[in-house]
């Protein structure tokens, strides 16, 4: 007997599509369908934070590097 998500849906009170995605996506998490589990889907997006935030840290750095040494080398008429 195969039961249809329908009735289910109807019972929890929700859309028949909403209960498909939600299934959809444990099996994934659960590894029985192919696709990006929410924990990878999690931790890609915090690696892009992590790696915006040390771009910006590097150009904040570069920055500081370039005005840093235009204001320390002596200029070249003192001996």
């Amino acid at each position: 007997m195969r039961v249809t998500l329908a009735p289910i849906a109807k019972d929890c009170g929700i859309h028949e599509m909403t209960l498909s995605m939600r299934t959809r996506k444990t099996d994934i998490d659960d590894g029985h369908e192919p696709g990006t589990s929410r924990a990878e889907s999690h931790e890609r997006r915090d690696a892009r934070r992590r790696i915006r935030l040390l771009e910006q840290e590097n150009e904040a750095l570069r920055r500081v590097a370039a005005y840093l040494s235009q204001t320390s080398l002596p200029s070249r008429g003192s001996a």
